[in-house]
């Protein structure tokens, strides 16, 4: 097999790796937006990827269950079916994401063993399975912290544990990226690369300000667009003290963050999207799905937050979060190399 058709399977690996990730994150946005989350009260990372096979293991993890303040604060009249229920949505988050590592570690290994993966590429690559296994560590360190006290779990670990699965996705896809198309020196202007850059970055603190929109349950309150009960910047926004814990705490202002950032975005984005199109024809279509996809993204943004956050509306944004991330680092990638 010729060097470019190994860095090819390569590269079409991790597409696949990053596509696990983003099914795990459907599925967790679904188990945390059913409220499934805490319903494992253990992390057995090998015999935990078993489920109960019979009614006496049912009534152990029930009675486990049972233990939590979720359940004897929130879900005290809950039943075993009713536990059955949120059970498997966590399983199923977690059975994912030991599926990843294995999707990831057997190719990894060929690959290696073969010669497709030398030297730095190589560590490099390794780098994302060890980044894989702290995302599945911060998760469990997430559901420890709705195990005491308070039910839920806390937003700075929710924030956290989804950046990671963002940054997880990120690297492997501007890598493999990278591995299908080579260098070209006739890439569009560096202050549109810079504008590109920048727009990463503000798509990732817009993920980590919904995870704190999600955390403390912000999008059940302010259920009006375009403006927040009638004001722009609701006048409770500063009320908790210090002041600067109202950016991670308040309702008020952690929704008024999120929302602004997204009207930037759609200022910001269409500009460099036009910017790509007009310096590199062959990246036109990765300019014009990014903003198609930031339409969709938005009216999803919007519909579930007048809606007040229904399950399926809720995963979709999510979901398309990470869908506009993918199609953000296409669209700079191909602008970097035409």
């Amino acid at each position: 097999m010729t060097t470019s058709n190994q860095q090819r399977a390569v590269a079409w690996w991790l597409f696949a790796c990053c596509a696990m990730v983003f099914i795990t994150m459907v599925v967790g946005g679904v188990t945390r937006l059913t409220h499934s989350g805490l319903s494992i009260v253990e992390w057995k990372p090998l015999v935990g990827a078993l489920p109960p096979l019979s009614e006496a293991h049912w009534l152990e993890l029930f009675a486990k269950y049972q233990q939590t303040p979720e359940f004897q604060k929130v879900n005290h009249d809950m039943t075993l079916d009713g536990f059955k229920f949120i059970f498997w949505w966590e399983w199923a988050h977690r059975l994912s994401g030991r599926f990843i590592g294995v999707v990831f570690l057997l190719p990894y290994l060929y690959f290696l063993f073969r010669g497709y993966l030398k030297g730095a590429l190589a560590g490099k690559v390794f780098g994302f399975f060890i980044l894989g296994g702290l995302q599945g560590a911060m998760g469990w360190y997430m559901v420890k912290s709705g195990l005491v006290d308070d039910p839920r779990v806390s937003q700075y670990r929710l924030a956290a544990h989804l950046g990671l699965a963002f940054l997880l996705f990120g690297l492997m896809c501007w890598t493999g990226l990278g591995m299908l198309q080579s260098r070209s020196t006739t890439a569009g202007n560096p202050a549109t690369r810079k504008l590109g850059n920048a727009l990463v970055v503000l798509v990732f603190i817009m993920i980590l300000s919904g995870a704190l929109v999600a955390g403390i349950r912000a999008g059940l309150a302010y259920n009006t667009f375009p403006l927040m009960n009638g004001h722009f910047l609701p006048p409770e926004s500063f009320m908790v003290e210090p002041w600067w814990l109202n950016f991670f705490t308040n309702m008020a202002l952690v929704q008024f963050d999120h929302r602004l950032i997204a009207w930037a975005l759609m200022g910001l984005v269409p500009w460099l999207a036009w910017r790509i199109w007009s310096e590199v024809p062959a990246a036109r279509t990765q300019a014009l799905l990014l903003v198609l996809w930031l339409a969709v993204q938005v009216t999803l943004g919007i519909a579930t937050l007048l809606l007040q956050v229904p399950v399926a509306l809720g995963a979709a944004h999510q979901a398309g979060a990470m869908v506009l991330f993918g199609l953000l680092l296409w669209a700079v990638h191909a602008h970097r190399r035409a």
